[in-house]
């Protein structure tokens, strides 16, 4: 199979009739990505708008690639070093030149020798006939030690949109100097406050801010994280775009990636590459990290830890570790406003609004236990 250039980018194709995305060979970003709604189509995920400019030969490749999705190991930075390792941003996963293993129609398999700390990872993309589903699956194996793994999700906000997840136990800010004005970066969430709800996040300013409804806060760059209840049968974020009729949504298994991080970017990076253009765009990351941290805070104590939440995987060269996720898109209704409700059905999920509308989505949620394949 050959590669095609998209978006400056050599990428694989995986395509049926109602989904058609490219993964980058460098970095394994997963976009752009077209669903067929009916007879419309859309393309929610964001893609850099710097993809097709000559940069600094310092810059690393995940931010020259930066598109989609893709996986994160370590998630996050890495400038102490840890045992000996030291990571790019990141991960090798999401900078390094992936291998093609297989590809067949609707089936993409590449994989990706790490050297930093010696192993190997799979991915393994899915798309099937008459979904509008992606279905991914990490496999990591002959790789020993703790580990903070995600995906990082970017959606592009060209209208107004609802921003809704499962039920979660706690709510962080970032806990520190997420920008930093002497570096021309700029944050508005109050570093390290907590929170119960998306509605009413504490900002420097005293006052609060609502982060289910984005765009909002032009020209500032914030993160926060929330913890998931691990007594769901799977976690949900979803994001519902009632002027454009549809609504984005992921699933996954919190036993596994705990956390969701939310990257907010809306113009608050003043360097380069951002040059405060990077903007409307928000990271909606299904993780297993302590995101204020670097590597060494993730795998050891932190205070997340401290209050029982599980911040990285314990991965055995004996026994490959699986990560499965999926992310899917549907048509919506009028009226359909923001979703309140993810539940499971026969045929997949319903997902329900907060004005009582239902929409019904073809969907293999066991997917995420590795009960299909």
């Amino acid at each position: 199979m050959q590669t095609k250039k998209v978006f400056g980018q050599a990428s694989w194709k995986i395509a049926t009739k109602n989904v058609e995305g490219y993964l980058t060979q460098t970095g394994g970003h997963l976009g752009p990505v077209t669903f067929q709604l009916g007879g419309r189509k859309v393309a929610p995920f964001h893609v850099a708008p710097w993809w097709n400019e000559k940069l600094d030969k310092s810059m690393p490749a995940i931010l020259r690639i930066l598109r989609g999705d893709f996986l994160c190991m370590p998630f996050g930075g890495n400038t102490t070093p840890y045992r000996g390792e030291k990571h790019p941003l990141h991960g090798e996963v999401a900078n390094a030149k992936w291998k093609l293993e297989s590809a067949a129609p609707g089936k993409l398999h590449v994989s990706l020798r790490t050297n930093v700390r010696p192993g190997r990872v799979d991915k393994h993309i899915e798309l099937r006939e008459g979904q509008t589903a992606i279905y991914q699956r990490h496999v990591i194996s002959q790789m020993k030690g703790r580990m903070n793994p995600g995906h990082h999700a970017m959606l592009k906000f060209r209208s107004p949109g609802r921003v809704s997840t499962s039920r979660f136990v706690f709510g962080q800010v970032f806990d520190g100097a997420f920008e930093r004005p002497e570096n021309g970066g700029y944050s508005i969430l109050k570093p390290g406050a907590e929170f119960r709800t998306l509605e009413r996040v504490p900002m420097i300013t005293g006052e609060l801010a609502d982060l289910s409804r984005y765009p909002a806060r032009r020209g500032f760059e914030d993160a926060v994280q929330l913890v998931a209840d691990d007594r769901l049968p799977f976690a949900w974020t979803a994001v519902t775009f009632p002027q454009e009729r549809f609504v984005w949504f992921a699933l996954k298994d919190p036993r596994v990636l705990r956390e969701t991080v939310f990257w907010i970017t809306n113009g608050g990076r003043h360097m380069p590459p951002w040059n405060g253009r990077h903007v409307d765009v928000m990271g909606l990351e299904e993780v297993c990290t302590y995101l204020s941290g670097e590597l060494p805070e993730s795998l050891g104590s932190n205070p997340f830890t401290k209050r029982g939440y599980q911040t990285c995987l314990q991965l055995d060269p004996k026994k490959p570790t699986t990560i499965n996720y999926i992310m899917a898109v549907a048509a919506i209704p009028t009226g359909f406003d923001r979703v309140a409700k993810i539940e499971q059905t026969k045929a997949g999920v319903d997902l329900i609004a907060d004005s009582g509308k239902r929409v019904r989505v073809k969907v293999d949620v066991n997917f995420l236990s590795g009960k299909s394949v």
